[in-house]
């Protein structure tokens, strides 16, 4: 039970928590009320207290570096006011990087903001750029046109990336990099980027503010994301490069045009190790790589181990590449089952293609069946990607205790069984 004096400070706390207004008509001499608004955001970041919120009106603006961070439990807020198009398209004058909001504390860790509702364009840099930084959130933002990367990270963690849209960008929708954990990339729609949709890498070259880098992006959650048209200059709808003990789950990925799911090591500490694939539908784009690549890629790196791969989705129409690629024939603790797939794989690196049969005599997908997007798909022509009533995918998964639900929240499951992909049929 609270003591009397916890409680008041606790009522005390909720009570001093206040809305504050930033309009382009303003001025930020005004109190930053509704009737007299700041002008600035810059402005604005600098002066609200924890649990405070900003509401910017519809206009257009520079943008901020905000480096004054929240508290636990009374995030500062920097969003859209209801209904209203804001547009943040240029640097704020004291931003440090070129990107546009920048969030960042070089003698301590940012923690507790919230950033929501803007449209964030044609960025030098980044659109919105979070680094060195715990319990950041980047919710229902469209940014789209950067020189370089949509929503990018470094050295945060426990960061929310969700309901973004990420497109356009040259480089990645969303990156998060540098040693980091706990990060949750959830609901975002990223699409015609130049590489990859969602990046993820542990950079073991980077070092933190804080001392020795991990080189790895750890208990990382990636669920519920679509990610299409990706990759024309390299990079797969879901790129991860040091990346151990993760979920990846529920994600509908379709005419990305390199991998769909990548798990590997090249900056990262070892190869992305220990993660779980769960029932993500994935439809490649003619003359892509393979779906699911897990490769050795050398450089005197531990290779990837422990994936496991269940109850998704794996088509190429490519006559050349195949459902999944791994460095060997045997790798520790790989699993791969209950998926649909095409008649191609390779346990040698990608040196060669084999069956489906030779594949299950390494004792891999002996469940998984070999099905196309007209007979699993609603409408696979206009990427409508729901399953078909009669579709081999329905009720032909294993149960996932990891994935409770699918990409629309439907529980599953919904017949006898589990289905495979990111949709569970409602009968």
């Amino acid at each position: 039970m609270l003591r009397l004096g916890c409680l008041l400070a606790l009522l005390a706390s909720a009570c001093s928590a206040a809305t504050y207004y930033v309009a382009s008509q303003g001025s930020d001499n005004n109190p930053g009320s509704s009737q007299s608004p700041w002008a600035t955001l810059q402005h604005a970041v600098d002066s609200i207290a924890p649990g405070d919120a900003i509401l910017v009106t519809a206009g257009t603006y520079v943008g901020c570096r905000i480096g004054i961070p929240g508290g636990p439990s009374s995030s500062k807020t920097l969003k859209a006011a209801p209904g209203a198009a804001v547009l943040i398209n240029a640097p704020g004058p004291v931003n440090k990087h070129d990107s546009i909001i920048e969030i960042e504390n070089f003698s301590l860790t940012m923690t507790d903001w919230v950033i929501a509702g803007f449209e964030v364009a044609n960025s030098p840099n980044y659109g919105i750029d979070v680094r060195v930084t715990d319990r950041i959130t980047v919710q229902g933002n469209h940014v789209h046109n950067s020189a370089l990367t949509g929503i990018f990270t470094a050295f945060s963690d426990h960061v929310l990336i969700e309901n973004n849209e990420t497109d356009h960008n040259n480089e990645h929708g969303i990156y998060q990099s540098n040693s980091s954990t706990y990060p949750t990339i959830r609901g975002n729609n990223s699409h015609d980027n130049a590489s990859a949709g969602i990046h993820m890498n542990g950079d073991v070259t980077e070092a933190p503010p804080s001392g020795k880098p991990t080189g790895l992006v750890q208990y990382a959650t990636v669920e519920g994301n679509i990610i299409w048209n990706n990759g024309t200059a390299g990079g797969s709808g879901i790129n991860c490069d040091g990346v151990d003990d993760s979920l990846i789950s529920n994600n509908l990925l379709y005419n990305n045009h390199a991998s769909g799911i990548s798990l590997y090591a090249i900056d990262g500490a070892h190869g992305s190790s220990n993660n779980k694939v769960y029932n993500n539908t994935i439809v490649m784009a003619p003359n892509s790589r393979f779906v699911i690549n897990i490769p050795n890629d050398g450089g005197g790196k531990k290779a990837p181990v422990g994936n496991i791969i269940e109850n998704n989705i794996l088509y190429t129409p490519s006559a050349s590449e195949g459902s999944v690629l791994i460095a060997a024939d045997s790798v520790e603790g790989f699993h791969s089952d209950y998926n649909v797939v095409v008649n191609r794989f390779s346990a040698n690196n990608d040196s060669s293609v084999i069956s489906l049969a030779k594949w299950q005599s390494h004792g891999y997908d002996l469940h998984s069946i070999i099905s196309t997007p007209a007979q699993l798909f609603v409408d696979a022509a206009s990427d409508n990607d729901q399953l078909k009533p009669g579709s081999p995918a329905i009720n032909a998964g294993t149960t996932l205790s990891d994935v409770p639900t699918d990409i629309l929240g439907v529980k599953r499951p919904q017949g006898a069984g589990y289905d495979i992909g990111c949709y569970e049929a409602i009968p």
